[in-house]
């Protein structure tokens, strides 16, 4: 089985970071209630300041049947903490 990924790198400010950890937390279990394709998410703060955002789904169609989330209220609270924003969507070929 091929692991679907989508990948997003942003800024929050140090004086939100805890509200926006907690609403991350549930919007992450709300996703995986409603679809349970999602199987991992990583939140990595990297050295220039920015975070990696991963998301595990089991296949790219579970993934695009998770799209219309983006435009729901908890979703949209918590882009409301993101700056410079980019995501990328991608497959893992090999991993240890």
């Amino acid at each position: 089985m091929t692991t679907t990924v989508r990948m997003h790198t942003y800024r929050v400010s140090p004086d939100e970071l805890t509200e926006f950890l907690g609403r991350r937390a549930t919007l992450v279990a709300d996703l995986r209630a409603e679809h349970p394709g999602l199987t991992q998410v990583e939140l990595i703060r990297l050295e220039d300041g920015t975070y990696r955002d991963t998301w595990h789904w089991d296949s790219f169609e579970q993934m695009a049947a998770a799209f219309p989330a983006a435009g729901s209220p908890q979703a949209v609270a918590v882009q409301a903490f993101l700056t410079d924003a980019d995501a990328l969507n991608g497959e893992i070929v090999d991993e240890h």
